[in-house]
């Protein structure tokens, strides 16, 4: 369970509640429902952004509320890749600057960061723009090397909170055939969105409806960028 506190009379409301779930190593799983369902929230404790009021949350068998700051930092730093809506990007870097920040924190030497971060940039179809500022680019392109930042450290999960909102069509589709890619090697991916379109590129779908998981559906038809482009 998730409660937070109100702002009218400090009240509290939950916004999760009753959540039983399991997700498998190298599964890709997308959570869906309208404003307010509880996605991001499911997605910030899952993340250890965010630690549930009561509860249990096991990740790898050991419980998560044993772990201390500096092990969760380490988690959120090595083990998770965090791709958000809104970019964070530092504007006045450039794109290869803003894709080493992740492998500078992880006391990663050169030249192993600028060989790391060209590959993944690579990976995001930005090879021509590495040495732009991210002030310098479209939206979209901000948003693929948002991408590629959280990817750099090579992350066994990846958290993504509406990746392609802010995305025209190509952009999104690199980003899709991108993660596919990456599940395919073995990634486990938590897709948080709000259409069932994007929700049916995983395995399964998570219906979330005022804080509950109202169900759990196995998607037979997956849809796989590589073969059906992005469109609706």
């Amino acid at each position: 369970m998730y409660q937070e506190e109100g702002s009218d009379e400090g009240t509290a409301t939950l916004a999760l509640k009753d959540i039983n779930l399991e997700i498998k190593e190298g599964e890709f799983v997308s959570i869906i429902g309208p404003s307010g369902s509880g996605k991001s929230t499911l997605l910030q404790i899952l993340g250890c952004l965010d630690r549930p009021t009561s509860g249990q949350y096991f990740l790898g068998g050991k419980e998560v509320s044993s772990y201390s700051d500096d092990e969760l930092a380490l988690l959120r730093n090595k083990t998770f890749g965090f791709v958000f809506q809104s970019f964070n990007l530092l504007g006045r870097q450039t794109v290869l600057e803003n894709v080493k920040l992740p492998l500078i924190y992880a006391n990663i030497a050169e030249p192993e960061r600028t060989r790391l971060a060209q590959k993944t940039v690579k990976g995001v179809g930005l090879e021509d723009r590495a040495h732009y500022e991210a002030s310098k680019l479209s939206g979209g392109q901000r948003q693929r090397v948002a991408v590629a930042r959280a990817l750099v450290n090579n992350p066994k999960i990846i958290f993504a909170d509406e990746p392609t909102g802010n995305l025209d069509s190509k952009s999104g589709e690199v980003i899709f055939r991108f993660f596919e890619d990456l599940n395919k090697e073995g990634h486990t991916i938590v897709l948080v969105t709000h259409e069932t379109y994007f929700a049916e590129f995983a395995e399964r779908i998570i219906h979330l409806k005022d804080g509950s998981i109202e169900k759990i559906e196995k998607i037979v038809h997956r849809r796989f960028a590589w073969r059906e482009g992005f469109h609706k």
